[in-house]
């Protein structure tokens, strides 16, 4: 039974966790904002329903390092490069994209790539950093391998998000963040915890059939017997070739520039099945508005686009029209006051990382 749990006391929850598994109290307070953000907005693939299996479990498997070494291999006036040393991806990833907003503040653009990074949970929390900057925020990552390209069956791309972000007159940015594959591995994981098929179209077998039972999509995925397909979907008659294209573009821009790992060197397997470090990369552009013709204006124009957007006429049977980021913040209206619904599976995570932590202090409302 769906259980809901209050922000403050899931918040200190979730950072004492974090800090009872080594990451400093800081970085602890960044990870589980990042998490937070997640469920606050409705994106419950990335929040605590991964904060046993991406983060507590890696660290426990040693595969990701609590204590995050940020070392910049390279920096120009606009640009730099961050080895992450497999620290915490949400750590590198906010320190990243605070880089590149100083550096907008600075020249108007700034740029940092990253090598050796981690899972940092969803791209539109550091897209949406910039935008409360006033900044155009653009960022990507790479990941393990799970999207086919185009007329093939094997997985070699990651879900690979290309996220931006504009900051707009309105009480909420612009912030479109989703991936280049139709559905992402997230999101099965969250269709196996609640017992649900994944959508017939979005998963290709090595053999061209198509998959549609979450839990044996999963091992399939592991093993590479199976794939994602990319937006659009399987093949080209509904342009599958846009969402491969775009995953190769955030697949080069999360490698090349950083000389980092790429595709199949993403696997998190060793030759003998060994779970290994990712060793993922980022991308984090921050474009400041005020180098144009200033961030008002620019804020006034943005929010003019997405009202006239909004206005357009609905189709039969629609109630509105919405424009990226504002369902986001409609959840958020409501569940600051309700708190976050936690499903059975997640609950049962949430009590076993706090007996493993040893947080006997801390006692979950479903416990009751």
């Amino acid at each position: 039974m769906t259980s809901f749990v209050e922000w403050d006391f899931l918040t200190e929850f979730v950072e004492k966790a974090f800090m009872a598994y080594g990451i400093p109290e800081a970085d602890a307070k960044i990870c589980a904002d990042v998490l937070l953000q997640s469920d606050k907005k409705g994106i419950e693939s990335h929040g605590v329903n991964r904060f046993k299996p991406i983060y507590i479990d890696r660290i426990k498997d040693g595969i990701q390092n609590p204590v995050t070494e940020f070392e910049i291999v390279r920096e120009t006036p606009t640009t730099a490069v961050v080895d992450g040393h497999d620290g915490m991806g949400q750590v590198i990833a906010h320190r990243s994209m605070q880089m590149a907003i100083d550096k907008a503040k600075k020249y108007g653009m700034g740029m940092v790539a990253v090598r050796n990074s981690t899972h940092f949970g969803i791209a539109g929390y550091y897209t949406d950093m910039a935008a409360d900057a006033g900044c155009i925020g653009m960022a990507g990552t790479n990941a393990r391998p799970s999207i086919a390209p185009t007329f093939s069956v094997q997985n070699k791309l990651g879900t690979n998000p290309l996220t931006v972000s504009f900051p707009t007159d309105e009480a909420f940015p612009f912030s479109l963040d989703c991936a280049t594959s139709i559905i992402q591995r997230g999101k099965i994981e969250l269709y196996e915890r609640e017992g649900k098929d994944t959508p017939a179209g979005t998963v290709i077998a090595h053999d061209g059939s198509v998959m549609t039972d979450s839990p044996t999509i999963l091992k399939a995925l592991q093993s590479g017997e199976a794939a994602l397909a990319p937006l659009g979907g399987i093949g080209e008659d509904l342009s599958g070739y846009k969402g491969y294209g775009y995953a190769t573009i955030v697949e080069v821009l999360s490698s090349a520039l950083q000389q980092g790992n790429f595709l199949s060197m993403l696997s998190g397997i060793g030759e003998s099945g060994e779970k290994i470090k990712f060793h993922l990369g980022h991308f984090f552009i921050a474009i400041d508005t005020e180098a144009f013709m200033g961030l008002e204006s620019f804020k006034k124009t943005t929010g003019d686009i997405m009202r006239e957007l909004r206005a357009a006429e609905k189709a039969p049977g629609a109630e509105r029209i919405y424009t990226a980021g504002e369902k986001e913040y409609l959840i958020w209206q409501k569940r600051q006051k309700t708190g976050l619904p936690v499903s059975e599976p997640v609950q049962k995570e949430l009590i076993a990382i706090r007996d493993d932590a040893g947080l006997t202090d801390y006692r979950f409302p479903f416990e009751q």
